[in-house]
Formats: C-alpha cells, structure tokens, sequence
C-alpha cells in the first residue's frame, strides 16, 4: 500500500510540473518577423526578470508569422508591415508597437554616402546598373534583398514604389544574412532594419537625411514602416500572454524599445 501511496504522489508531482500545478506560469509564444528580433528579445528578458514567465520567438518572417496567428500556432504575431485588408478580413488585428526605419545599407568600403529615394527606385529596378553612375566605383551594382512575404521587403518595396519591379540577385531570409552578405561585397546594395544594423555596413543617408531614431521619430526619414503585434478577433489570450501584451503596450516599456533601437508608439 506505502508503495502505492508512493508512486501515486510522484505521479502527480509529475503531471503538476507539466500542466503547471502549484501556481508555475505557462510560457507566451510569439512568431514573425526576423526584424523584431532585437526589440522582442529586449521587452521579453525584462518581463520574464519581472515575472518568471518564459517567452518564446520563432523567427520566420512576418507572413509566417501572421499565418501562425491565424491558425492559432502562436500567442502573439510580429510583423514588420500593417495588415492587409484580406489579412484584417480573416479577423486578425493589428496593434502598433513601434516604428523602426529600414536602412539602406552598403559595405563600408564602398565610397558612396548619399542617395535619394527615386534613385535607389532606379538602383533597385535596374534603371541604374552600376556604382560609378551615382559617385561610386566602376562595378556593377549586385542587388541583395528579402523573400516574398517579408514585412521589410514589402515596406521597402512600398516606399520605394518598386513592387514586383525589383532585379534581385539574392532573395534572402533573414536581416542578419542581408547585412553578413552586403558586408562581405563591396559592390553590393541591401536593406535592413536599422535596429539591426552593425558596424560591418554603412547606412546611407537618404534625401538628406541621416537614418537615426530621432530621423525616424520626425518623420524626416523616409524609409520607414510599423513594428505590429497581430492576434485573433474572438480568441482570448492565455493569462501569461494577455500580461506580455499589457507590459509591451504600456508606456513602462517605452525606454526598452527605445534602447533597442526603435521609436515606441508611446
């Protein structure tokens, strides 16, 4: 009988750390945009130093992300764009966290400082094929970008008016292989987020203006789009989920956004 007594005790010790008996808190999932990253990663260390409870980024970009939302995959979506008008009529909402500028980024070998956004319009749709005829060197201009479904890509192309127009010769997945691949060729041209951007590229300047937080803040630069939290009309979040929100919303965590390199909405 003790034995029975026994195993029957560490069978629900068991089941309680696995459903989380005893008060232990359920982990927020989050999924989307590659851009986030540093703005995510930043506000969830804080909230979980705060309040024990764990979350979670997958990385996928910000259509995936949307996606997860809507098929119930995730808590919480990140995308780098708005919404879509189909995407709201599936019952999805977006809420603003942030505002984060893309920044046009080449190797800091390259010579060129400045350019103006019907110029890189040109650059990118292959009008202009080659540096010296905008003050660089004479090579031609290798076009690095994101996949389709990219919230960067779709606010880069929708600044720049260069949808479905653009002459890509890499496509790829994510901010931090735009700035190693544009940082190892100095005759290549990309975008990131500007929250993502290191030493190893140069930002150029655009129209004038130099791509800061502040440039961002004022409106002055141009090149800039929404950091969004998406979720679900109708679907309630989990206690945890609903508490991450709140503190991500609130103005309590405006200097954590801002010190990740992003303008919070509040």
């Amino acid at each position: 009988m003790k034995k029975r007594i026994g195993c029957f005790a560490a069978a629900m010790l068991l089941v309680c750390a696995l459903v989380g008996c005893g008060g232990s808190k359920t982990a927020v999932s989050t999924d989307g945009s590659t851009s986030m990253s540093k703005v995510i990663g930043a506000l969830s260390e804080t909230f979980e130093a705060d309040t024990g409870i764990t979350v979670t980024y997958n990385a996928t970009g910000s259509g995936s992300g949307i996606q997860a939302v809507e098929e119930g995959r995730c808590d919480i979506g990140l995308a780098s764009r708005s919404l879509k008008d189909e995407e709201k009529a599936k019952g999805l909402t977006e809420t603003v966290l942030a505002y984060d500028g893309i920044a046009i980024i080449v190797s800091p070998e390259n010579p060129v400082q400045e350019l103006d956004l019907d110029t890189i319009a040109k650059i990118y749709t292959g009008e202009i094929t080659n540096w010296k005829d905008v003050g660089g060197n004479d090579a031609e201009i290798v076009l690095i970008g994101r996949e389709a479904g990219s919230g960067t890509r779709d606010g880069f192309e929708s600044i720049t008016g260069t949808k479905d127009k653009c002459q890509y010769r890499q496509e790829l997945t994510s901010t931090g292989d735009v700035i190693t691949t544009v940082s190892s060729n100095p005759d290549a041209i990309g975008y990131a987020s500007l929250a993502s951007v290191k030493d190893t590229v140069k930002a150029l300047t655009v129209n004038g203006v130099v791509p800061t937080e502040a440039s961002v803040k004022d409106g002055s630069y141009v090149v800039q789009r929404p950091f969004v939290l998406v979720t679900k009309d109708g679907t309630k979040l989990s206690d945890s989920a609903q508490k991450f929100f709140d503190y991500i919303t609130s103005e309590a965590a405006s200097k954590v956004i801002s010190n990740a390199g992003t303008v919070p909405v509040k």
